[in-house]
């Protein structure tokens, strides 16, 4: 059976984000599973204007839809700006449609609760899209997954918790496959 592709999503634009250090620590937590292609998808590597904006150049779009379709699943890396995801996380989701649909996705979250509410507005979203995001959700604290703040130190428990939760994407994924 040929492996699944899953897309594992930096949520942030900003600098001086987090999101690269979490996206590459699930990859390779991911790679070592051997169950599924991970890819790293950086929004911030396509040009994405905000959607509508008039004269924009949204050269990027068809290379983000290109590459969003080509994926079975997700993980979407999220972290909490005031009790909610990133704008460019969301204006990312709504350049697309069809692409998402009938995919399944978990969400790693950060902040200083964890990311607990950008993850909940995130599960609203992704529910709009068709895309089924799994119970388990490693949640890291600014307080005590980062030195100082800023260098991802994530112990033994959130690995064990990413795990889990690719235990669940995966075989969703592979479910949700049957009907697209």
């Amino acid at each position: 059976m040929e492996k699944l592709n899953i897309g594992i999503i930096l949520g942030s634009t900003r600098e001086g984000r987090l999101s690269p250090q979490v996206g590459n620590w699930v990859k390779q937590l991911a790679d070592q599973r051997g169950d599924a292609n991970y890819t790293i998808l950086d929004i911030a590597d396509y040009k994405l204007p905000l959607l509508g904006e008039k004269d924009a150049d949204a050269s990027g779009a068809a290379d983000w839809s290109k590459d969003v379709a080509a994926q079975d699943g997700f993980v979407f890396i999220v972290q909490e700006y005031n009790h909610s995801i990133a704008a460019s996380l969301k204006n990312a989701l709504d350049y697309l449609r069809v692409e998402w649909n009938n995919k399944a996705a978990g969400i790693v979250s950060y902040g200083s609760v964890g990311g607990a509410r950008a993850a909940e507005h995130l599960r609203g979203i992704l529910g709009e899209l068709l895309i089924a995001d799994v119970r388990v959700h490693p949640a890291l604290s600014l307080f005590t997954d980062f030195e100082n703040g800023s260098v991802l130190k994530a112990s033994a428990v959130q690995e064990t918790s990413v795990n889990q939760m690719l235990d669940q994407v995966i075989p969703w994924a592979t479910a949700l496959k049957t009907i697209r």
